[in-house]
């Protein structure tokens, strides 16, 4: 089989030359189907196919630059026809293309046995090609039905018996890694950030200038939930909880060491059904109190209480959230035009009707509107954004709070932080009558101190 395949290769390739040949054309572009999808046939059959009485021993080539030439034909293009892989030629070949090496002077033929070594392998290859594509049930071998590779025998000497034995070389498997991985599906997504920032000062009595001894501290904890949207797209559900105290001494009160500048406890929800690209049917939840008694300057008066004032909101409406490809953007905004709010003052030593709560009582309950938007940037490395806007009106009057914290992290232990909060609040009276603020609240706070954080995000 080996000889009957081999030599109607070299046959189709002298066919393809003459002495007068000047462009071959020796097969067109094959498709995968006519090689892979074939189903091998007899050998007896195959080698009835070919002519098995021609055995050709050189072949008449036509040197690209010179004369025609006969040169013997290598041994190696006698072996089985083995089907590896399609190779693709630039157009035609032409006799008259440019040699493999150009020789320069006109009549030198001291090259021509490049440019004819160049020509016959370039033949071979096209016929040897052209032949198993045309063929594909005469290749003895392909990737499909590839024979077993040969045994590999050592010799050693036997101690024993002093005499030399051949031993098979058995491949051994690699082994297998001691590493085990355990790897699990993770639906819910944590972040977690906690601040301990101060400030502090100490002016000598005698210091030129002046000045007091002063020291401020701020807590902030934050902590979010949220479902991995990577295993659930289709809904969104996001949860945070914060709790920030800020206190600092005070020369002003001569009742109290400390004043508190900051406490709030808050707790903000989100959950929906994805209905187009970046949008969600979603219901939305706030609630916010403070934990510690707060007091007015010199007096025993109550400014502030557990649930004193407290707010719950609750609406249903739409949300847009979107994160970039980074992931260092994230923006979320719900809108909901059904929306309901809770009120309470639930100390009986502050007055209800300065949160909007009647004489009393200690609940109100308000239908109306609202809105929130949160914003999450990493800036750079080192410069982080967090960023909320929520607005509710019942139509009598507007409340809204703007809360903003940017944080430049020096370390994994050391960070600045400056916190803005702009409250507009429709029904909030001067503080006296010669004051210029009114509606609009602003409180900014710069601290630096440490932090840790730890997340899944």
């Amino acid at each position: 089989m080996r000889h009957h395949i081999t030599s109607a290769i070299l046959l189709l390739a002298a066919s393809t030359l003459s002495a007068g040949a000047y462009n071959l054309k020796l097969f067109e572009t094959p498709k995968r189907a006519e090689i892979f999808n074939y189903q091998p046939v007899d050998s007896a059959a195959a080698a009835a196919a070919v002519l098995d009485t021609i055995r050709i021993d050189s072949l008449t080539l036509i040197a690209p630059c010179a004369r025609p030439v006969e040169s013997p034909l290598e041994s190696y293009w006698l072996r089985p026809a083995v089907f590896d892989k399609i190779r693709l030629f630039d157009g035609p070949l032409s006799v008259t293309q440019s040699p493999a090496v150009n020789v320069g002077a006109p009549g030198s033929d001291a090259f021509n046995w490049i440019n004819e070594a160049v020509l016959r392998s370039d033949i071979m290859k096209r016929t040897r090609q052209k032949y198993i594509v045309n063929h594909p049930d005469r290749v003895r071998y392909n990737e499909k039905h590839l024979p077993e590779p040969p045994r590999e025998f050592v010799a050693v000497i036997d101690p024993e018996t002093a005499s030399i034995v051949l031993q098979e070389v058995v491949a051994l498997e690699a082994p297998a890694p001691e590493i085990e991985t355990d790897i699990k599906k993770r639906h819910w997504l944590r972040k977690f950030s906690g601040d301990l920032q101060f400030s502090q000062a100490y002016v000598s009595p005698n210091w030129y200038q002046g000045g007091n001894n002063n020291l401020n501290m701020l807590i902030n904890v934050y902590y979010e939930v949220k479902l991995n949207q990577a295993f659930h797209p289709k809904w969104i559900f996001d949860n945070t909880f914060q709790y920030k105290l800020g206190t600092n001494n005070t020369i002003d009160d001569k009742v109290r060491d400390y004043t508190i500048s900051e406490d709030i406890l808050q707790w903000n929800m989100t959950a929906g059904y994805k209905t187009a690209k970046h949008w969600y049917y979603s219901v939305s939840a706030m609630f916010k109190t403070q934990i510690l008694n707060n007091y007015k300057a010199n007096t025993d008066e109550l400014k502030a209480s557990f649930l004193s004032p407290g707010e719950l909101n609750v609406g249903v409406g739409m949300t847009y959230s979107n994160t970039n490809k980074k992931k260092t953007l994230t923006f979320d905004a719900s809108i909901s035009p059904l929306s309901w709010n809770m009120k309470t003052c639930i100390n009986k030593r502050m007055d209800p009707t300065a949160f909007g709560i009647k004489e009393g009582r200690t609940v109100v309950n308000e239908i109306g509107s609202s809105g929130e938007a949160k914003l999450s940037w990493k800036i750079c490395d080192n410069v982080s954004l967090r960023s909320r806007l929520f607005v509710f009106s019942d139509y009598s009057y507007i409340q809204g709070d703007w809360e903003n914290t940017l944080q430049f992290t020096i370390n994994r232990f050391l960070s600045t932080q400056i916190y803005a909060h702009a409250r507009y609040d429709s029904t909030t009276k001067r503080p006296d009558p010669d004051s210029r603020w009114h509606k609009l609240q602003i409180k900014e706070i710069l601290s630096f101190g440490f932090s840790y954080k730890f997340g899944t995000l």
